[in-house]
């Protein structure tokens, strides 16, 4: 054989295995993903990059690149956690993916009454940990009430709603059977489970993977990172490596 076409096989050789070995790791230990919104804020903001771990919850077709439909099943599924952060395939299409965080599990009940939340008829604790924040909804901002809340399992986190008005009241949501219920921790700029047509419950199938740690930030509104003259105002420092929770 011809010592350069020796050196093309050789090549594309070494080329296909390294993307075998990238989706592998892709599609069954960890994906990166870029957060577009901030449905998420102050957890998640804007230009932060993060690791999904594919495995917490088992394997579906949406573990795959694409979704292939190769199974309607899920393998070696794990329940999740409420207060988890899970990336998820939209219900209205199997194809976007959001972010949110697991409120309602399996057929638990989720009501907003006069601004608090009910899960299974009783309200969820909260407290105020900031009067005055700012937080973003696109590219513009609100001020906001910040508060920690804990689910009925003891996890605590910081959710924020619009000091101008916020969803007060709504029907009850019943979770259905393998669906699961999530909202934004920035609660008046998410589309999520509150929202039947657009998102609503989402099933054990769609679920991609658990949040688990920042990798890299940079604040694409603010400036860019390819401006090095602005980089103190893009380059979030402070962020990176920052294990989720």
């Amino acid at each position: 054989m011809n010592k350069y076409l020796i050196i093309i096989y050789d090549n594309l050789k070494s080329l296909i295995i390294a993307l075998f070995i990238a989706i592998l790791i892709r599609s069954f230990l960890f994906q990166p993903f870029y957060i577009p919104s901030s449905s998420m804020e102050n957890t998640l903001l804007i230009g932060d990059r993060i690791f999904v771990s594919k495995y917490s919850y088992g394997y579906s077709k949406h573990s795959l690149p694409f979704s292939p439909p190769v199974s309607k099943k899920r393998l070696f599924f794990n329940e999740p956690s409420q207060g988890d952060l899970v990336v998820f395939k939209t219900p209205a299409d199997n194809r976007t993916d959001y972010i949110k965080r697991l409120v309602g599990l399996p057929g638990d009940s989720i009501q907003f009454i006069n601004g608090d939340i009910f899960i299974n008829e009783k309200i969820l604790k909260r407290k105020i940990i900031n009067k005055n924040f700012t937080v973003r909804c696109g590219s513009s901002s609100y001020e906001v009430i910040g508060y920690e809340e804990t689910l009925p399992n003891g996890k605590k986190y910081k959710a924020f709603y619009n000091k101008q008005g916020t969803m007060l009241n709504t029907d009850k949501y019943i979770v259905p059977k393998s669906h699961y219920f999530l909202l934004g921790d920035n609660r008046d700029c998410s589309q999520d489970s509150r929202y039947l047509s657009t998102v609503g419950y989402v099933n054990y199938i769609n679920l991609v993977g658990q949040a688990k740690i920042i990798f890299f930030s940079n604040d694409t509104i603010e400036g860019s990172m390819f401006k090095l003259w602005n980089l103190h105002n893009s380059f979030r420092l402070e962020r990176l490596f920052k294990k989720l929770k």
